[in-house]
């Protein structure tokens, strides 16, 4: 293809060609936005990259009704552009003509582009022609009616039966933008004030939902460090962890470092914070919230390494408290990263579970007598969740549940579970250890 056209059509076909052979969409996302300056195109190829990703189920269903046979896997960028296509005129609703001759115009891009132009018009005025007779048919089928792989529509419904359609619908929904109010720099009733001065509208919730989605330099004070973006569920981290003044506190696999921040705005007085992060690349992230919030950072200590190789970072000295916010299969948070149905297996749930046994039993030794773990995931299986911890309080007779009670979530065998969508909030699930003195 011709790398000398910017096609935004072209540019969301290669992002989401990345995506269904492993990439992270946010990581190939960002670099192809930033080849536009004009902020509509860059809305434009978002929108297209993040709607392909929640309904890929569905438009490749389409697709597969629509050509006479399947395509070769050397064609995959071809079939790509095909989904953009397709979801400009099923979802969309980008008007028909453009819709057409500009997915049309960036098949012409492509080396085979004589049969691929063809085909992208062909395909697209044939969609027009039987879009009744195939939204019929789309009801029919479990995965493009709900938009998850079967794998996942299984394991959903074996684990919340009576919730499950809730759940899929929740994934499939526009998230809500949530803000967090540094209470360090400014209350939230004269937060709130600030927005609806800057005509945004405010909603109060755990922390504050933005009625439309804004870019954060356009947020009244987010620069200035008075408010960050993220969701309710994830707020609660920083509360549950019962934090006092000299404390020795350590959040492990502590990017983006958005607990850890909450947690200095909560607390600024904390003995020491050591914040372990295993990726080098994220834990950049954690310097820009650090430095972006104004906190004090004379306490915290971010460590480049694998949390659980406590003997390349760890002084010996016992923590107060810890915070294991598990890798996990982001299944509670597919609504924000709808990559996620085309990234997991039903394979990775084990395989992140023997993870997630591996970092408790290696921070449990950090831990004080009498000191609290928050254990934390965005998942809603139970898998990475419960069992996780009933199976690790089975091997460590010093470990006992310090109950949450709470008014959100469901309470489980241990801890408290929200469903993506309850309350306004992500999927999340956490859960209390208490090391008996």
């Amino acid at each position: 293809m011709n790398s000398q056209v910017l096609n935004t059509r072209l540019v969301a076909s290669q992002v989401i060609y990345k995506v269904t052979n492993g990439a992270s969409l946010a990581d190939v996302l960002e670099p192809a936005l930033a080849q536009f300056s004009d902020v509509r195109d860059r809305a434009f190829i978002q929108a297209i990259c993040y709607g392909v990703c929640r309904y890929y189920t569905k438009l490749d269903f389409l697709l597969s009704h629509l050509l006479k046979k399947p395509m070769n896997a050397r064609d995959a960028d071809v079939h790509a552009l095909l989904l953009v296509g397709l979801f400009q005129l099923s979802e969309m609703h980008v008007p028909t003509h453009a819709a057409v001759s500009e997915t049309v115009n960036a098949a012409a891009l492509f080396k085979k582009k004589l049969w691929a132009r063809g085909l992208a018009n062909a395909i697209l005025r044939e969609y027009l022609r039987r879009g009744d007779e195939l939204k019929e048919k789309v009801l029919l089928d479990e995965e493009a009616n709900f938009l998850h792989p079967k794998w996942w529509i299984s394991a959903i419904k074996k684990n919340w039966p009576d919730q499950w359609q809730n759940i899929l619908s929740a994934n499939n929904e526009h998230p809500p933008m949530m803000l967090r109010v540094n209470q360090q720099k400014i209350s939230r009733h004269h937060y709130m004030e600030k927005l609806t001065d800057a005509k945004i509208i405010p909603e109060t919730h755990n922390g504050i939902i933005l009625a439309e989605a804004k870019a954060v330099e356009k947020l009244p004070g987010f620069v200035a460090g008075e408010v960050s973006v993220q969701d309710g569920a994830a707020q609660l981290a920083a509360e549950l962890l019962d934090l006092h003044n000299e404390q020795r506190i350590l959040d492990a696999c502590a990017a983006p470092g958005g607990k850890l921040t909450h947690m200095m705005e909560i607390k600024p007085h904390i003995a020491a914070l050591i914040a372990v992060e295993k990726d080098a690349k994220r834990c950049l992230s954690i310097y820009e919230n650090i430095q972006r919030l104004h906190i004090d950072n004379k306490t915290i200590s971010v460590i480049n390494d694998d949390v659980a190789n406590t003997k390349n970072w760890s002084d010996e000295k016992l923590f107060d408290r810890i915070l294991l916010d598990a890798p996990c299969s982001a299944s509670g948070v597919i609504r924000r990263h709808p990559d996620i149905k085309l990234l997991r297996e039903a394979n990775d749930i084990k395989a992140l579970a023997k993870e997630q046994h591996r970092l408790l039993d290696a921070l449990w030794p950090l831990l004080k007598p009498g000191g609290l773990l928050l254990y934390a995931t965005c998942s809603i299986f139970p898998q990475e969740n419960t069992e996780v911890l009933q199976a690790f309080m089975t091997t460590h007779s010093d470990a006992e549940e310090d109950k949450i009670k709470a008014d959100w979530g469901l309470g489980c065998t241990i801890g408290r579970q929200i469903l993506p969508g309850m309350h306004g909030m992500d999927g999340f699930y956490y859960a209390r250890l208490k090391k008996m003195l």
